[in-house]
């Protein structure tokens, strides 16, 4: 976990670097937006830490994970004099946004004590192993992985809207936006059901455990049944998917696979990789189950075994 998250905070770094030598370079309208979204994102990080050390609650960061992204493309659509495919992109942002929040809101998330609320089981965990049990370790995790990481992720991939606001392009709307579109909502409805899969599992094992009911298929602890019987993290795959489909808006603009706005990407990818990983570490030792499950379907990419899985059948 420690090597994942070093390698997050050195990709948060390296990778934006590089990306913005990739492509064509921000115009001065561009770079004037940008900067003024660095002070915002700067005050939603100061926000986060100050109020998640003040009511010892790491989720701050979760509970504006889905929200802030609507602020941030609807602001920089207005600064950029309502473009139209910036406002379609707003569209889809908010449809995401308001899908996620609904998702995290029904689990107990939120509460007129804005401070308070859920906070992510694993925060827990990795409080209590050794080097994160430290307070100030732990305060500087929180600091520089979950508050400035994490937001500054979510900032780095709304990017691709700045990148279509350009004056040497065309900005009226296509056939090509027309199927990212489209893409974008058929993603964003299918991490739809695969939440609701997860829910609907979820609320009747608790059920059944509260009335003392036999659990019959729910004793095993996970969902492994509907999207979850394709790949291991159905909600995940999604989430990848939708963020890399807005990227495109950005490739379709520039005529160019790579532009500086592709660093948002990359770094969720890379984000998912070493959450997915550490979520799994929790399951497998708390259920038995899910190592069979594990070696029996893939983790994002349906039909994809892993390597390790395969070698080890094989000898």
């Amino acid at each position: 976990m420690l090597i994942t998250i070093l390698l997050l905070i050195f990709t948060l770094i390296i990778v934006p670097l590089v990306c913005f030598n990739f492509g064509i370079a921000p115009t001065d309208l561009q770079w004037a937006i940008l900067y003024q979204m660095i002070y915002i994102l700067s005050g939603v990080i100061a926000y986060c830490f100050i109020i998640g050390e003040l009511a010892k609650n790491n989720s701050q960061v979760d509970k504006l994970w889905s929200i802030v992204p609507i602020y941030y493309v609807w602001h920089m659509t207005a600064l950029g004099l309502w473009d139209p495919r910036m406002i379609l992109m707003s569209v889809l942002v908010s449809l995401w946004g308001i899908r996620l929040t609904y998702n995290f809101a029904r689990r107990g998330a939120y509460s007129w004590k804005f401070w308070s609320g859920e906070e992510d089981y694993r925060w827990e965990v990795l409080r209590k192993r050794k080097g994160f049990n430290n307070p100030i370790i732990w305060m500087l995790f929180n600091l520089f992985f979950i508050c400035t990481y994490q937001l500054t992720l979510i900032f780095l991939f709304t990017l691709p809207i700045l990148v279509c606001l350009n004056t040497n392009v065309d900005h009226n709307l296509n056939w090509i936006d027309g199927i990212l579109a489209l893409l974008m909502i058929c993603f964003i409805y299918i991490e739809f059901i695969a939440d609701n899969q997860q829910y609907a599992f979820q609320q009747e094992k608790h059920r059944r455990i509260a009335n003392n009911e036999d659990l019959g298929e729910y004793k095993k602890g996970f969902i492994s049944t509907g999207l979850w019987a394709i790949v291991r993290h159905p909600n995940y795959a999604m989430e990848q998917a939708i963020w890399l489909v807005f990227y495109l808006f950005s490739v379709h603009i520039t005529g160019s696979w790579i532009n500086w706005a592709i660093a948002g990407c990359v770094l969720l990818i890379i984000l998912f990789k070493g959450s997915s990983d550490f979520s799994e570490e929790i399951t497998e030792s708390k259920y038995p189950d899910y190592k069979a499950y594990k070696e029996r379907t893939p983790r994002f990419i349906p039909f994809l075994k892993s390597r390790k899985i395969k070698s080890s059948k094989e000898n």
